[in-house]
């Protein structure tokens, strides 16, 4: 046996490379986020009684387990639909403002996302009998007076800017349900002019004329 021959050496066997995985924490996210989309689509489309565990899992396209593994409860899915349809709302009536003025706030009303703005409205009612649901409610009542008061650099708290606030929210519930047709105010006509002679004639003398 030659002793200056060495050994054929192997090349060194590199593991396979397996494809990169998305992190376990992101795609919770991910599912989360895609499972609370669908909840808000579909409280938007059919109102209250439309979210359900499996509704909102065949829409996000994930297993039925997901509903319940991300959300403890439906009333937990509903009230995060709720608390993001209020944060969407609240952020695209301060870009109309901003971008119009409060003058405009009605039209804003009208070209409003009407099945959004009924699903927005029922929870807003049911939040009567639901304690977390009315802690939402008012953080949207309380965002809304705080848009008027800063536009109007008036206190949060002065009775002009609530009034303000119910007149609006008036007409808008009023327009969300009743779909009311828009009219245009009508113009109030000018008061005819008074004649020559009413103008010219002190009161005394056609007082005078009368009697004789």
């Amino acid at each position: 046996m030659n002793l200056d021959q060495h050994p054929t050496q192997e090349p060194a066997q590199h593991p396979a490379q397996e494809p990169a995985q998305e992190p376990a924490q992101e795609r919770s996210r991910r599912r989360r986020t895609a499972l609370l989309g669908a909840a808000v689509a579909l409280l938007t489309e059919g109102g209250f009684n439309a979210v359900t565990h499996r509704a909102v899992a065949h829409r996000a396209r994930l297993p039925l387990a997901a509903t319940t593994y991300y959300f403890a409860s439906r009333d937990q899915l509903l009230a995060e639909a709720f608390a993001q349809l209020v944060e969407t709302e609240l952020a695209t009536t301060r870009d109309w403002i901003t971008q119009h003025g409060l003058a405009a706030l009605p039209d804003q009303i009208a070209a409003a996302d009407r099945t959004r703005q009924l699903g927005l409205w029922e929870l807003y009612v049911h939040a009567g009998r639901d304690p977390v649901l009315q802690h939402i409610a008012r953080r949207w009542t309380d965002g809304c007076v705080h848009l008027i008061a800063e536009t109007l650099r008036l206190p949060a708290t002065d009775p002009r800017v609530r009034l303000l606030y119910t007149t609006v929210s008036t007409l808008w519930l009023e327009h969300i349900v009743e779909q009311r047709p828009r009219t245009k105010p009508a113009r109030c006509s000018r008061s005819p002019s008074p004649t020559p002679s009413a103008r010219t004639t002190p009161p005394s003398a056609r007082t005078t004329r009368r009697t004789r």
